[in-house]
């Protein structure tokens, strides 16, 4: 029997407990402090060559604004149905504004969201065009940013609304994209919770203590040093948990499914659920992070939280760009792996 068979076998008995607990993500209460982008999409097609310059001249079609960066995650835990609080910055801009916006309509509580009328909304502007019965190609990105720290009394301002919140939720998420939201007095005042979720690029000692990380294989590498593989998966989980003293790891590997590491350093490994169908990964940690947590705050081991994340994942890579996905939908496709055991 196969690797996967033998999974399959496993999640057919553990089916009951997964529908339980996606039935319960709406009763968990989440704290994500992240940094906030606006991803914005501008498309139009494509008419001449500007006489002014060797460019091309698009007529405007459509703009479409969407939460990025840690902006996603708190958006994929909403749309999974949780009580979702907000803490971050943006500037005192249309962009904030139009992320704000994006958020109450979502049911977000973004009132702890600082405004920062020094620094600009992070925004990612992706402009886009194409000829008539033709591919949309993306010709240039623009970014709106500030490689700038947070003002010490900005910093001190985002963990007072921390700590003042705190006890009322029943996991904290740390969405780190290295924009300056995450320092050291904003980071210590999320760990004092019993049970948080760090979803950081870079820099994983900083969260020493937290109940798990979710990093990436590149991530993964970079942290402990040297490229990862299946022979040395168990040196590379204890290292990672000696670097962060957390309960648990899981490292996301792409097409080869996750792989979750204890302090037992027993290994379980989850296989990706869809190969074949993967259009664009863009945003699918911020995915897994949402379900598994969610998972965790209702009763599930580490392992079904996993299996969950990675169902969610499996669901939005299949369509291009950030996306999200819902309970309704993962439901749909638990039940439709199973129909295959």
């Amino acid at each position: 029997m196969s690797d996967f068979a033998v999974f399959k076998t496993t999640l057919a008995s553990a089916a009951p407990k997964l529908f339980d607990l996606l039935d319960r993500f709406d009763l968990a209460k989440i704290l994500v402090i992240g940094d906030l982008t606006l991803d914005e999409f501008l498309t139009g097609q494509v008419e001449r060559l500007s006489r002014e310059a060797p460019v091309l001249i698009l007529r405007h079609e459509e703009t479409q604004q969407i939460p990025g960066g840690g902006g996603n995650a708190i958006y994929n835990f909403a749309k999974l149905g949780a009580k979702v609080t907000a803490i971050g910055l943006t500037g005192k801009d249309p962009q904030g504004e139009a992320l704000r916006q994006i958020f109450t309509e979502a049911g977000i509580d973004s009132d702890n969201i600082v405004i920062d009328p020094s620094r600009p909304t992070v925004t990612k502007t992706r402009i886009a065009g194409h000829a008539r019965q033709s591919v949309t190609q993306q010709i240039v990105r623009v970014d709106r940013k500030s490689d700038r720290l947070p003002t010490p009394e900005i910093q001190a301002q985002l963990a007072e609304a921390i700590h003042n919140r705190l006890k009322t939720f029943d996991a904290v998420v740390f969405s780190d994209y290295g924009e300056g939201v995450l320092t050291p007095p904003v980071i210590k005042a999320g760990l004092s919770h019993s049970r948080v979720i760090v979803d950081a690029q870079k820099d994983l000692q900083r969260y020493q203590q937290a109940t798990l990380f979710t990093p990436n294989l590149p991530e993964a590498e970079k942290a402990v040093g040297y490229g990862i593989n299946e022979s040395n998966l168990t040196e590379a989980g204890r290292d990672l948990l000696n670097l962060t003293q957390a309960e648990a790891i899981l490292i996301t590997r792409g097409e080869d499914g996750m792989t979750l590491c204890d302090r037992n350093l027993t290994l379980q490994h989850i296989p990706a659920f869809n190969r074949t169908d993967v259009f664009d990964v863009t945003g699918a940690g911020d995915t897994v992070v949402a379900a598994l947590t969610l998972a965790l705050c209702v009763g599930s081991s580490f392992w079904e939280a996993a299996v969950l994340g990675n169902l969610a994942a499996s669901l939005v890579v299949r369509q291009f760009g950030t996306a999200t996905t819902s309970v309704e939908e993962m439901k749909i496709a638990l039940t439709n792996l199973l129909e295959e055991v």
